[in-house]
């Protein structure tokens, strides 16, 4: 198995999107990981809580990327840290299967084709299903949720994501008894996604949650961030967003979701398997093996900050991790 080199070990974050969604898709604000965004006075927000759903027949569509000004329901999070600003999200970008220089990204990604594009769901279900896109977004209220985005190379950010939980999904598609784990898949195309080139990872990139971590209320798929489209180098058409875990446990630009028995390995793991453990989750005391993990450069700020346990989090989370040695399974 080939080391990878220390300037090519990042993850992922950041995000915004592709075509205007169909009107009519309702919005409802709550908060979570990543960053913070506004929506239409008729959205309720809470931050960093469980949301509720929006009520039917209150639309809050998602604009195209073009169109007008970014919103954002709320100008901080639940901790009262400012939104990371749109420029700022959409510019910086881990997203290694169009290029591993973040600031190259977008430019890469820009003519990307999100539309059509389905999402199959399947495995060990009672329900298999095949998505469209459209079709999965007018299925499920879309929810505002900010959330802090921390990378595990010790950056963070505070994004207004728009999605709504993996769990209503899952719970559509049936789980049996013998599904432990979720597997989540991107798209595979060496045309399309130049960095899928490189020899250096095992394409396509996967990913995967604990089941009780993927029906956690703080887990989403988002297609939107502040109240816009993701764009290409954000995930688009559709991407997980899970707060209290490093960045690159949010994959991007999902295709395929599969109930398993065995734990998932993923890209990370697989590349470089001392470094990357399965959980990932925030834990300030325990160190990347070439750097802290105790505090975190927040992007626009001067000063570093302290790391907070499961990106501040831990109060919904680690109840998730009883008796668990962090340490161990990080």
């Amino acid at each position: 198995m080939v080391k990878i080199r220390s300037s090519e070990i990042t993850p992922e974050h950041v995000y915004l999107s592709r075509r205007q969604f169909m009107a009519g898709i309702g919005a409802v604000a709550g908060s979570l990981l990543v960053t913070a965004c506004a929506a239409p006075a008729a959205q309720p927000v809470q931050t960093g809580q469980a949301t509720t759903p929006a009520a039917p027949g209150a639309p809050a569509p998602l604009a195209a990327p073009g169109d007008g000004e970014p919103s954002a329901s709320k100008d901080t999070d639940e901790l009262g840290d400012k939104l990371t600003p749109f420029q700022s999200v959409t510019t910086y970008n881990n997203f290694y299967e169009f290029s591993t220089d973040k600031q190259a990204v977008a430019g890469l990604a820009k003519n990307f084709r999100t539309t059509p594009w389905t999402v199959t769901v399947g495995g060990l279900v009672n329900k298999p299903k095949t998505f469209d896109v459209e079709d999965l977004l007018k299925r499920y209220v879309q929810q505002e949720r900010i959330y802090r985005l921390r990378c595990v190379e010790a950056w963070s950010m505070v994004i207004p994501w728009l999605g709504f939980p993996l769990a209503a999904l899952l719970q559509e598609v049936e789980p049996t008894s013998q599904a432990k784990y979720v597997r989540f898949e991107t798209l595979l195309d060496h045309k399309q996604m130049p960095g899928q080139q490189a020899g250096w990872y095992q394409w396509p990139y996967a990913e995967g949650l604990r089941l009780d971590e993927a029906m956690h209320d703080l887990a989403i798929l988002s297609a939107g961030l502040y109240g816009k489209l993701l764009l290409p180098q954000n995930g688009a058409p559709l991407r997980l967003v899970v707060p209290w875990k490093y960045g690159f446990k949010s994959i991007k630009s999902i295709v395929k979701i599969e109930l398993v028995a065995e734990q998932p390995t993923s890209l990370w793991m697989a590349a470089a398997p001392d470094e990357y453990g399965f959980y990932a989750n925030v834990n300030p005391d325990v160190s990347h093996p070439r750097w802290s993990q105790a505090s975190e450069r927040r992007i626009g700020e001067l000063n570093r900050r302290k790391t907070l346990p499961f990106n501040g989090y831990a109060d919904e989370v680690a109840g998730l991790y009883t008796g668990m040695d962090l340490r161990k399974y990080y």
